[in-house]
């Protein structure tokens, strides 16, 4: 079953390209991943239909608030490293995602 990965920034346009560097690599490395990016005021929306919330390094003040509200929602939450971030590291965000989802 394909788990959804959802990423989230201030605005979503970092995280947007983050994503789409995700997607690339969710197809070279045949995993079973939807990974979306949406900006933090939009998250909430969308929580009910994902199975992890990856938050950009940026947003790493913020990451208790987020949490509460994905914990809510039973979704494993968890901050993007700087280095996969910043070097939009597609196979270093499977492979995170892959861990946080215990895949």
């Amino acid at each position: 079953m394909t788990k959804k990965v959802l990423l989230t920034c201030g605005a979503g346009a970092s995280s947007g390209f983050m994503a789409a560097a995700g997607r690339k690599a969710v197809k070279q490395m045949e995993a079973d991943l939807n990974i979306s990016a949406k900006s933090e005021a939009e998250v909430e929306n969308y929580l009910p239909d994902i199975d992890l919330l990856l938050v950009a390094p940026h947003l790493k003040y913020k990451l208790e608030e987020v949490e509460e509200i994905a914990q809510a929602n039973n979704v494993k939450c968890a901050v993007i490293p700087q280095q996969i971030y910043g070097m939009l590291d597609g196979k270093g965000l499977v492979n995170l995602a892959l861990k946080e989802l215990g895949e």
